[in-house]
């Protein structure tokens, strides 16, 4: 919505954007997604209103008008436009600023060209500072999480292509065990930036780089610890593993052939540009048919830089999404009745169906993956946490999600239950679980929660993250989460009832599409009486 207002050329406003009357946007600028210009501010070219940004004052010496710097899993924006070896810097600067002086900090990539040249800027602004660099260069993430321990260093950045976006590049900090950092240490790093607090250190006191040997070899050794070794040598397994071009020398094969474990390898070459979903789903279609017709246990497609996947049961059919949850949830507890397993709020209740019958506990966390990397580490007897969409986490091994871990577990649960993933997908329950996600501006997000909140019985509540509507009859829920990044908010509905589900996600489509409408009702007015 544009009012009365001076847009300079070459100049991108998104949509949903609010520039309003007298305000002057410079040459070269960019206004995103539901950010806000006051009436009569004026913005310098070649300057950056971040989504969801209200700017009130002139820009004029700063680059960039941003709500934040870290969304759900850190800091992310497109590669080389929001992502550039400038912010990089800056970004290393104040991160290194909210650390002592003279500390290490590792920092890991992925093995794309993008990823070296921000990891670069990233080091080069942690030495401004006064850091010492220990650079594990192309190293897979569960890898960089679990010897971040054993190098001393006070913290650890990986730099990688967006998993779930391919022209984004995505920064993640973590503490010194490899958990991703707390939102309070994520403020202060952002209050470091914004506010330009950044220390600078004498000539003398410049950070150095060294390269640390033996990070493959660290994570082999406690890989092995963890598994049945004897069940995966006797099993005879053969497993398909698709890496979908995005990584080359992968080191899960050359692990499992140590163990006796016949892994055949598809597309594990590097594309410096990431696959698109229809081409990912081609890819999986072709797993399908070589697990198939190699007769293999089971094939598996490895996303995210070693941390999320897809399963493909003997018959070539996928296992994924809340189904993969529940099988993973079912083989854990399986083999460790009586034990915990941690999930995100909106997962499925097959999991507490499937935990009832093995007297296991399960533990709900917000969706993101800061606290269920903190719930899996600091609550007793956890033997998963996490989600399909997420990854899972073997606390035993490390912190953080590792999807070749996942695989070595596969193997050796399946050898020692003498069953296939077809067999145990029947066991499932089945549950009908459904989501659909709209879009909400920013400043209705607080206003529909608090709605929501008082529209409900308090008992009938349950506000882990966003707000959970559970009909305690049927032993069913609905759930509204706000996006932790965007102007979104995803509904979920879950009941062993499908016509429940249905019926209750038109429902509350239906309540949250009203709300923002009518709370955006006076703005619409205005706009259409201008025009």
């Amino acid at each position: 919505h544009l009012r009365a207002c001076t847009i300079s050329r070459g100049t991108r406003v998104d949509r949903h954007a609010h520039v309003l009357e007298g305000a002057v946007v410079g040459a070269l600028s960019q206004v995103g997604e539901e950010a806000q210009i006051s009436p009569g501010v004026r913005v310098w070219p070649s300057k950056n209103i971040e989504s969801g940004a209200t700017l009130n004052i002139n820009l004029i010496w700063g680059n960039s008008a941003q709500r934040n710097l870290f969304v759900q899993r850190g800091v992310q924006g497109l590669a080389n436009i929001d992502i550039t070896p400038e912010f990089a810097v800056k970004l290393g600067a104040a991160y290194g600023s909210t650390l002592k002086p003279g500390v290490q900090v590792a920092v890991s990539r992925d093995q794309r060209s993008i990823s070296r040249m921000v990891s670069r800027s990233l080091i080069a602004g942690l030495m401004s500072v006064g850091i010492n660099i220990q650079n594990l260069e192309a190293t897979a993430i569960p890898l960089a999480r679990m010897v971040l321990p054993t190098l001393a260093v006070a913290g650890g950045i990986h730099v990688r292509v967006h998993p779930d976006r391919p022209d984004y590049i995505l920064i993640e900090i973590f503490d010194p065990q490899g958990i991703n950092i707390s939102k309070g240490k994520e403020k202060k790093i952002e209050g470091a930036y914004f506010k330009e607090d950044l220390r600078r250190a004498q000539i003398q006191e410049i950070g150095s780089v060294s390269y640390p040997s033996q990070v493959i070899e660290t994570y082999s050794k406690g890989f092995a610890q963890h598994l049945n070794l004897p069940a995966i040598a006797n099993s005879g397994s053969k497993i398909v593993i698709d890496y979908a071009y995005a990584v080359s020398g992968a080191v899960l094969p050359q692990l499992l052939t140590k163990f006796d474990c016949d892994a055949v390898v598809l597309n594990a070459s590097l594309n410096q540009v990431s696959l698109s979903t229809p081409e990912r789903e081609e890819l999986l279609t072709q797993l399908g048919q070589v697990v198939e017709a190699l007769k293999a246990n089971f094939g598996v497609q490895v996303s995210a830089n070693g941390e999320q996947l897809i399963l493909m049961d003997e018959s070539g059919m996928p296992v994924r999404g809340e189904m993969l949850t529940a099988l993973m949830v079912n083989l854990m507890l399986t083999a460790n009745p009586r034990s915990t397993v941690v999930v995100p709020v909106h997962a499925s209740s097959a999991v507490e169906q499937i935990a009832r019958r093995h007297d296991g506990k399960v533990i709900r966390t917000k969706a993101n993956p800061t606290a269920l990397m903190e719930a899996s580490q600091t609550n007793p007897n956890v033997v998963l946490g996490g989600s399909e969409e997420m990854g899972f986490i073997f606390p035993q091994l490390h912190p953080g999600f590792d999807a070749m871990f996942c695989i070595a577990k596969l193997v050796e649960m399946l050898t020692i239950q003498e069953r296939t993933l077809g067999e145990i997908r029947t066991e499932l329950p089945r549950v009908s679980h459904r989501s659909y996600t709209m879009r909400c501006p920013w400043t209705v997000k607080g206003s529909l929660m608090r709605q929501l909140v008082e529209n409900h019985p308090t008992d009938n509540l349950e506000l882990i993250d966003g707000v959970k509507i559970i009909d305690t009859q049927s032993d069913s829920w609905v759930l509204i989460l706000p996006d932790a990044g965007d102007p979104l908010v995803h509904i979920y509905a879950n009941s062993n009832d499908r016509h429940w589900t249905d019926e209750n996600l038109r429902k509350y489509r239906t309540y949250v599409q009203e709300f923002v409408e009518q709370e955006q009702g006076v703005e619409s007015n205005k706009a259409e009486a201008l025009l």
